[in-house]
């Protein structure tokens, strides 16, 4: 990779316990080189936004699996636009439905990856859209 690694933060944002797959995107982007920060579970909005700041990120991964990714995720989008790092790329991944998908693309993120899909796929999402932005 040329000139400075791509970084990515990679948050479970509210109470959601579950984090295999987290660790396991986390862990593939890591292995291309990306220069990758895992939150752990349970973490605030504002704590991720926070991080995501200090981090000086490319993009943010949010994974949810409670359900309750159709209020974090827009909230999380709200203060980085309030924050002024709206370029910052966000993508996410877990149980959500293809109609909370859909709506969360259209508030801005950029794309949703559920249950048993390739990390390939997600590595070359997160490079292509990292270097348009």
């Amino acid at each position: 990779m040329k000139g400075k690694p791509i970084r990515v933060l990679i948050a479970k944002p509210g109470l959601d316990g579950h984090d295999r797959g987290a660790k396991v995107v986390a862990k593939a982007l890591a292995e291309t080189g990306m220069e990758v920060i895992y939150t752990g579970i349970r973490q605030t909005i504002e704590g991720i936004v926070n991080t995501a700041i200090q981090e000086d990120v490319d993009a943010i991964g949010l994974s949810s699996l409670a359900g309750a990714h159709n209020t974090l995720f827009p909230r999380i989008i709200d203060i980085l636009k309030k924050s002024e790092m709206q370029d910052v790329i966000i993508f996410a991944g877990g149980i959500i439905p293809h109609d909370d998908a859909k709506k969360l693309k259209e508030y801005g993120v950029a794309e949703i990856f559920g249950p048993g899909c390739n990390t390939r796929d997600i590595i070359a999402f997160v490079q292509k859209a990292v270097q348009k932005s």
